[in-house]
């Protein structure tokens, strides 16, 4: 199993409270005092709370979050300053996470710090491998973990750092935290100006960061610690990661589409200020597949924790934190997200998911056999199956309405308004209509309305298809009462508004009339989930609904800036250096996994267009990529 497994911290505890690693032999921090030390060595060093005011934005990187106390002194510096930047982001690699008891008993060291604390611990991501972006202070500090090996995580950060918060474990004792070429990965991080702190002098320490390019110094320790280091940035490396653009105090956008996709990207730049349209060819949102009653939310595992499942595990665990968000806007989606049984296909497959299981948290995943499993349904199913506590289902139009009403006035939309062509010139995108006339302009616009975007000549080169998806209406009663929803080949949810949601067909054509036979194929998936169950259901009877997906063929969205297929590129050429069309970007091809992709797919997409550090790892990004099929199709001559 290549599953990349994490190890919690191993804390022991002194009399007085001061926690100490068991992995690395060392203590967290100063037992001379916490706070004291992390408000003298890293704020004070890095030349805070001075060096952040007046800023839109600021970012700093901590090497090593342990039990995030430095990340709580200084989001209480960020309170306590009036002129604090608008958006403070915090960047922390930690390979061995606290479990949330551990976090508590450390916690209660620092009453000045309770209310951060607790907010930090109930926002405390489920202890897997890869990137989480929590929100605070109503998105204006984020916290953005990333859980697992330093160098790795570094190296597949993108972002512009402006402060550096360097610490590690003793030197001697995690030398990984302290290597020539950590380093160095952070001076190609670092901005323009960017500056470090650090309670370690040692004479390798200070050599590799004056060989990666800063320029340090020593300076009086905290209490008993006689020095510690500080440095500034000599030679600015050219970075593209370090060149995220200013923020300006006005922006606007027009988004095509009021799906899931739409709504979610819509209300991510509204967050961030921008003044967003958004342009809907129906009269309503959620017109197309985000119209369905309702949609499960799960991840996919794998035996090899492919490039997919790493982004459908990051994307369905960010789901519930972004719903939870719209929870404090007051706009609470509906969905329930207490539960989800996905039922083996056969006992090859119950054997593969309990050994893939035993890989993860239990809070993340667990194996439940055919009694275990039939006992949190509510009745029996056909085998065992994987137990995912934070799954469930959503209403996808009442996600849509919760995402339009928390742009609040930032946000507004238009119904009936099909834009047939666009053009750019003199730096603006002019959206017209089927007769001709001007529907909007702007310099900055996202399409997002599925398998429609390809009608438009900028997007016709994507590989989008356009999949046909029929979902069958159950009436509560004629099934027994699910408890949770549950998948296999197809899904079933429990009743809602007196319906199950049973699906879901899978076709290529362009028909919107119900058909029997596809209610057929989701009775037989019923049959292998609850078997018997599909007894006394006539296909020719049954209600249902007609969608259509807009898939790719790698199944994999398409979240970035589009491709500009017009421009002659050379046959070595890098995602990164691909032409794009100004000012034109794509949240697209999310299949029959918007609910799940959604939320995250749109904060990456606005962390790129607002200049943000990136949610997510560099390869989950590139495979992401709009142009990646541009590209592909250019290395292989086409």
């Amino acid at each position: 199993m290549s599953v990349n497994t994490l190890q919690p911290a191993q804390a022991r505890f002194a009399p007085d409270g001061t926690a100490r690693s068991a992995i690395h032999d060392d203590i967290y921090h100063s037992a001379d005092g916490g706070p004291g030390q992390a408000r003298h060595v890293f704020l004070g060093g890095n030349g805070l709370p001075e060096r952040w005011r007046d800023r839109g934005r600021f970012t700093i990187l901590e090497n090593g979050f342990g039990t995030g106390l430095n990340f709580l002194a200084t989001w209480a510096a960020w309170r306590a300053d009036p002129d604090r930047p608008g958006r403070l982001h915090y960047l922390a690699v930690e390979k061995h996470p606290f479990t949330l008891p551990d976090l508590a008993r450390v916690h209660a060291a620092w009453p000045e710090f309770r209310f951060l604390a607790e907010a930090l611990r109930n926002a405390w991501p489920v202890l897997t491998p890869g990137f989480h972006r929590l929100e605070f202070a109503a998105g204006r500090v984020v916290l953005t973990l990333m859980l697992g090996d330093s160098a790795n995580c570094l190296r597949k950060l993108r972002a512009g750092v402006d402060a550096f918060y360097l610490d590690g474990f003793d030197p001697r004792k995690n030398p990984d935290m302290w290597s020539p070429a950590l380093f160095r990965r952070c001076a190609q991080l670092a901005a323009s100006d960017a500056t470090l702190a650090t309670w370690c002098v040692a004479g390798l320490v200070r050599g590799a960061l004056n060989e990666a390019g800063f320029a340090t110094e020593k300076r009086p320790g905290f209490a008993s610690k006689r020095e510690m280091l500080v440095g500034r940035l000599a030679a600015p490396h050219v970075s593209s990661m370090a060149s995220a653009p200013a923020l300006v105090p006005a922006r606007d956008a027009v988004v095509l589409g009021a799906g899931l996709a739409g709504c979610a990207i819509a209300e991510r730049l509204a967050a961030r200020g921008w003044r967003v349209e958004i342009l809907e060819r129906h009269g309503k949102p959620a017109g197309e597949a985000s119209g369905n009653l309702a949609g499960i939310v799960r991840p996919l595992l794998s035996r090899d924790d492919n490039l997919a499942s790493r982004l459908n595990r990051a994307c369905f665990l960010h789901t519930g934190r972004a719903w939870s968000r719209l929870d404090q806007t007051g706009h609470p989606p509906r969905r329930r997200l207490d539960g989800l049984l996905q039922i083996a296909r056969d006992a090859g497959h119950e054997a593969l998911q309990r050994e893939l299981s035993g890989a993860y948290p239990a809070d993340f995943v667990q194996f439940l056999e055919r009694d275990a499993a039939g006992k949190s349904l509510g009745c029996p199913t056909a085998l065992g199956g994987w137990w995912f506590p934070g799954g469930g289902w959503a209403h996808p139009p009442g996600v849509c309405r919760s995402l339009l009403a928390a742009g609040g006035m930032n946000l507004s939309f238009r119904g009936h308004a099909e834009v047939a062509r666009m053009e750019h010139r003199d730096g603006l995108w002019r959206l017209f209509d089927a007769g001709g006339a001007v529907l909007a302009e702007a310099a900055i616009v996202v399409l997002a309305g599925g398998a429609q975007a390809h009608r438009l000549d900028q997007a016709a080169s994507l590989p989008i298809t356009r999949v046909r998806g029929q979902v069958s209406h159950i009436p509560a009663g004629r099934l027994p009462r699910l408890a949770h929803p549950l998948c296999r080949e197809g899904y079933l949810t429990p009743a809602l508004d007196g319906v199950h949601c049973l699906g879901a067909s899978y076709a290529y054509d362009e028909g919107v009339e119900l058909r029997v036979d596809e209610h057929e194929s989701n009775l037989l998936r019923l049959s292998q989930m609850l078997p018997g169950a599909e007894r006394g259901l006539n296909p020719t009877e049954l209600p249902g609904r007609v969608g259509f997906r807009a898939a790719t063929p790698d199944r994999l969205p398409l979240v970035g800036a589009l491709p500009d297929v017009s421009t002659a590129i050379p046959r070595d050429c890098r995602l990164a250096d691909l032409p794009r069309q100004p000012g034109l970007f794509g949240l697209l091809g999310l299949g029959s996994r918007g609910l799940v992709w959604s939320a995250l797919a749109a904060e990456t997409l606005a962390s790129q267009m607002d200049g943000d550090p990136m949610p997510l790892e560099g390869d989950l990004l590139d495979a992401m990529d709009p142009g990646r099929f541009h590209l592909r199709a250019h290395r292989r001559g086409g």
